[in-house]
């Protein structure tokens, strides 16, 4: 992840670090023990008593098991294991064989087997967990359920949202705590039962046609009433449930405009939950096409919503063509208008490059920090890079200064809202423990879930885990995104945006993915350079860069040799053998210690002296620290080389003025 505290360290006593360790070793070691062991029987009165006993803890503010102290501003934050990992299930409901809680063998994946259960206790909310008591269908048998990470669907707990679920591929295991729990890592393994009723089970019968359309009419309704109530995904899975009997050949042919009626809302509902996929299909399938002012008029609001979506996805000639159709429907209405003079400037950003910089800053503040600009990436390509996988090329020559490319963000977490979590995280492959944006993690997870259409896009990233190598992105139920796959793409591709609307540290870091932006390969001796304006990311050429060069910029930016190289390795595994790092290797430690405490001292200095307010002594004696530390580089061996601890007096300098 490149960078993504801006300055923000989280300081982790050896002591602490070592507790993260053996729990996760110890667990790891007693699940090996207990692999295909039967599942023992739980008391039922004691096993609810105490999920309710744990809920109202929470409640009253107890401590979180998962939260680690850390020294510094950071303070306390939750600790995560990494792994063992494994895939999520890639099978529909209707090809998994039932099974019970009785079956459930420990830390085992049931492959091939799905657990029908009910909620029946409250639900215990922590950071980065929710956990419940759960029975099978006949109520004997009770058994704990935990969701990791991934806890939330359209910020209501998942556990909270329902009190029946199916579960795919069961996963029983233990705690960290020691305790043995089903476990969900991967949303798409819980299968959530509006009212109780099992996804793909209801309505798919009736004595006949009239009664089928009957029925869709009462799931209709069902979903307008809870879209007057605001809730959506209830709205959703009625009018979902409405759709699966208006599309059966006997209601759809009878009551033809039945589905479209359907479709029209769930496309609105959809756009409210940013399911952009959704909502195109649906409002697609919703167009009568008749010429009647009523069709004219509904086939003009379906148009709307389409060309919103597409236009959200970033989708600008697509958008464009539904506006178009909404004006031809409706020649007045000013929403067609307004989105089709919007495109002609994302278009026009799209191919040229063109931005009015000075106009999108206006446009940003803390309660709208996302810019609404096009990408342009036309000066670029993605190409195989020498010892280093893939990499960004120019396509032309680019002189210094000017625009590389221009990317808005794919996802953004902002600091200052409340899907920012940082956690430090144990990975059992390498034995290392990162800081990592998991609130990050968790919104991407999300926004693929609402849009499979851009699951390959995320899934092409690089990431060290692969997962089963089947690709698949959904079944009858609805995506699958596999989050081990997420989260390493994450750790290895994401950014920081630095604090542009407030104050952060390093528990609220502002983090995005930005996909083209991933591809570019680290060198200390960069040739481009970012800045932020809201999430779009503006990449300019610190040098000229020649067509066919590759593109170059520097995950870490300390001037420190040894900071920089334990930071590419602990964070994206790899050590940095640019020209720069060759020559400061060769450095005697004595002197890199120097050089990085004059570095020190400049920081210190910059912080307290304003360059504007300097007096001449202060000047003078920026003067003899920028002269201190280039004493410490051998002028032949840096000959060429940027002498990266100067660069921040040096800019100093450049800016200071004495005061009259």
């Amino acid at each position: 992840m490149t960078n993504p505290h801006d300055g923000n360290t989280v300081f982790m006593t050896e002591q602490e670090a070592e507790r993260i360790r053996n729990t996760a070793r110890n667990r790891l070691k007693k699940c090996s023990e207990l692999v295909g062991r039967p599942r023992e029987p739980r008391d039922s009165g004691a096993a609810i008593r105490q999920a309710t006993g744990a809920s109202l803890m929470v409640d009253m503010g107890a401590p979180d098991a998962d939260l680690t102290q850390t020294k510094g501003q950071a303070g306390a934050i939750p600790a995560l294991t990494v792994g063992p990992l494994y895939p999520p299930c890639i099978v529909s409901l209707r090809d998994l064989q039932p099974m019970k809680l009785i079956d459930l063998q420990m830390d085992t994946h049931h492959r091939g087997r799905r657990l029908n259960i009910k909620r029946v206790s409250p639900v215990v909310t922590l950071l980065v967990r929710s956990w419940t008591m759960v029975q099978d269908e006949e109520g004997v048998e009770t058994e704990r359920l935990e969701v990791c990470l991934h806890k939330s669907r359209y910020a209501k707990d998942v556990l909270e949202s329902a009190s029946a679920f199916v579960i795919k591929e069961p996963y029983f295991t233990l705690t960290d705590q020691g305790e043995a729990t089903i476990r969900i890592d991967h949303p798409s393994d819980l299968v959530i039962c509006q009212n109780g009723i099992e996804s793909g089970e209801v309505g798919s019968h009736a004595e006949d046609a009239s009664a089928a359309a009957e029925n869709a009419r009462t799931f209709k309704d069902k979903g307008n009433a809870a879209l007057e109530r605001k809730d959506l995904p209830l709205a959703h899975a009625m009018y979902t449930e409405g759709l699966k009997i208006a599309r059966q050949d006997a209601v759809s042919e009878t009551s033809p405009d039945l589905v479209r009626d359907l479709s029209r809302n769930r496309a609105h509902v959809n756009l409210l939950l940013e399911q952009l996929d959704e909502t195109k299909m649906d409002a697609k399938a919703s167009l009568i096409g008749r010429e009647d002012e009523r069709s004219r008029e509904l086939d003009s609001k379906a148009y709307f919503r389409a060309g919103c979506a597409a236009y959200n996805l970033g989708e600008y000639q697509e958008a464009k063509g539904f506006f178009q159709k909404q004006q031809k429907l409706t020649p007045d209405n000013k929403n067609a208008s307004i989105y089709l003079r919007k495109i002609e400037m994302r278009l026009y950003e799209e191919g040229e490059g063109a931005y009015d910089f000075k106009k999108i800053k206006a446009s940003l503040s803390r309660s709208r920090p996302q810019v609404d600009t096009a990408s342009f990436i036309s000066n670029t390509k993605i190409d195989n890079s020498l010892g280093r996988g893939r990499g960004l090329f120019a396509t032309r020559d680019i002189p210094a200064g000017e625009i590389v490319m221009c990317e808005k963000a794919f996802c953004v977490v902002w600091g200052h809202e409340g899907e920012a979590l940082t956690a430090m995280t144990y990975d059992v492959r390498d034995d290392r423990i990162r800081v990592s944006p998991v609130g990050l993690t968790k919104s991407i997870v999300q926004k693929l879930l609402s849009n499979p259409s851009q699951i390959g896009r995320v899934m092409d990233m690089y990431g060290d885990y692969q997962g089963d190598g089947s690709n698949a992105s959904g079944t009858e139920e609805g995506p699958v995104v596999d989050t081990f796959r997420v989260q390493d793409i994450v750790s290895r591709n994401a950014f920081g945006l630095g604090s542009q609307y407030g104050k952060e540290g390093a528990s609220n870091a502002s983090t995005g993915l930005w996909i083209r932006a991933a591809y570019i390969n680290h060198s200390c001796i960069a040739n481009a350079k970012k800045e932020y304006i809201g999430d779009l990311m503006v990449l300019r050429a610190s040098r000229p860069i020649t067509a066919g060069e590759e593109i170059y910029h520097s995950y870490d930016e300390s001037s420190d040799y040894d900071t920089r190289q334990t930071a590419l390795m602990t964070t994206w595994g790899f050590t940095c053998n640019c020209a720069l790092c060759i020559v400061e290797e060769k450095d005697d430690p004595a002197l890199r210690k120097k050089r990085w405490e004059l570095a020190n001292e400049v920081n210190e200095f910059v912080e307290r002296e304003h360059w504007a307010n300097a007096k001449r002594l202060t000047i003078v004696k920026a003067k003899h620290l920028a002269r201190a530390i280039e004493d410490t580089y051998d002028e032949e061996k840096y000959k060429g080389l940027p002498r990266l601890a100067r660069r921040t007096i040096q800019e100093w300098l450049v800016l200071a003025s004495p005061r009259r």
